[in-house]
């Protein structure tokens, strides 16, 4: 005999469905996104939509709505049409990433408590064995915005194929790598002794690089240490103790500029950057690459004062986890939201050698998606 699961409980209105589930909770859902979503307005095969809003009634009104084996039935007051969904399909839509957990970000304030051993780490060879492991490892890099592999052997080549069962790699003018150590008159001051505060790269670009990967090829035994800080964070934090500066960086467009023998490149975008709910959904902040900004008087004094004071949060040692990547270690992080920098050193007395890459923004969260998926689908065989 089968057991059917507990059925919720459904009020109707012309324009409203709400449901009280088995657990307590009670939603709402529009009438015209019931109609919207009806499973006959999409290719059964592709899944994309077949119908264009302008093709729907304006206000379609629910005539009646009953729960048949696990399945919600709607009929539409003047229309022969009915609707067909599945309760579980119904019931993930309720929270905005319920079924996407890549999205609920886990930010990180006080980086000084924290150790490069608290995020997700993984050996090359247990990510590539391992695809259980590995979509782990990627869930964790886009909710903690970092992640760190071990044991990449430290040879040209390692981490382009590494970085396979990341995301796609982007070619810039850089090439698809670029190489981290010092060089005389550098383009880049990158590519000195300096330390370099923290900072997102590639602001002056567009899109601006997704995530960063960067492989110690050659660790400095005497500086050189790498810093990271959760932008997200840090964006929140200033929203809390200075909210009029937050305001005014979310909503002021900023000027990034960067130019070599190969490369002139510029965008224009704030420094932090809001969602329409928002949220920070993304930091730009690169003092090394900003261009002259053109505003009025009136507007550039408080301006640098919101500037300044973000300045000073990123100082802040609190925030910063510092940590010495060894030898063939990879650290993968989302590069729109971790801000990253490194403690001076000293080519002449010892060599330090990073291999960096870009990846796409999409590809990451596609592959963290696509794993997700064939692992669900294959514990249902």
């Amino acid at each position: 005999m089968t057991v059917q699961p507990p059925t919720p409980t459904l009020f109707t209105r012309p324009d409203t469905l709400g449901v009280a589930w088995v657990d307590g909770s009670v939603d709402e859902f529009a009438s015209i996104w019931l109609y919207d979503n009806a499973p006959g307005h999409r290719d059964p095969h592709s899944g994309q939509r077949l119908v264009d809003i302008a093709d729907l009634p304006d206000q379609p009104r629910i005539r009646s709505a009953v729960v048949q084996n696990g399945r919600l039935h709607l009929e539409w007051e003047g229309s022969a049409d009915s609707t067909w969904l599945d309760l579980p399909w119904l019931a993930a839509q309720r929270g905005r990433w319920s079924y996407r957990p890549e999205f609920d970000a886990r930010r990180w304030l006080d980086g000084a408590a924290l150790g490069a051993d608290e995020f997700s780490r993984a050996s090359l060879q247990d990510l590539q064995s391992d695809r259980r492991l590995r979509s782990s490892w990627l869930t964790r890099l886009l909710q903690d915005g970092m992640a760190f592999l071990g044991d990449v052997p430290a040879v040209d080549g390692a981490l382009l194929e590494t970085m396979r069962l990341v995301g796609q790699v982007a070619e810039t003018n850089y090439g698809l790598v670029f190489d981290v150590r010092s060089v005389p008159q550098p383009e880049n001051l990158a590519y000195s002794d300096l330390g370099l505060g923290l900072h997102t790269d590639n602001p002056y670009r567009d899109p601006v690089p997704g995530f960063q990967a960067l492989h110690v090829l050659i660790a400095s035994p005497d500086g050189g240490e790498s810093l990271f800080a959760d932008g997200f964070a840090l964006a929140e934090h200033l929203r809390t103790i200075d909210p009029e500066a937050f305001a005014l960086l979310a909503r002021t467009p900023v000027p990034f500029h960067y130019r070599s023998q190969n490369a002139e490149l510029f965008a224009e975008r704030p420094l932090i950057e809001v969602s329409c709910r928002g949220e920070v959904r993304a930091v730009h902040y690169n003092s090394r690459s900003i261009a002259p900004l053109r505003l009025p008087p009136l507007e550039a004094a408080p301006f640098y004062a919101a500037y300044r004071r973000f300045a000073a949060v990123l100082r802040e040692p609190r925030f910063q986890l510092k940590t010495q990547l060894p030898d063939g270690e990879i650290v993968v992080f989302d590069n729109q939201r971790i801000l990253h920098g490194r403690t001076a050193f000293s080519s002449k007395r010892h060599e330090r050698h990073l291999r960096g890459c870009y990846l796409t923004r999409d590809s990451v969260y596609n592959n963290a998606a696509l794993l997700r998926r064939e692992l669900a689908e294959g514990a249902t065989r």
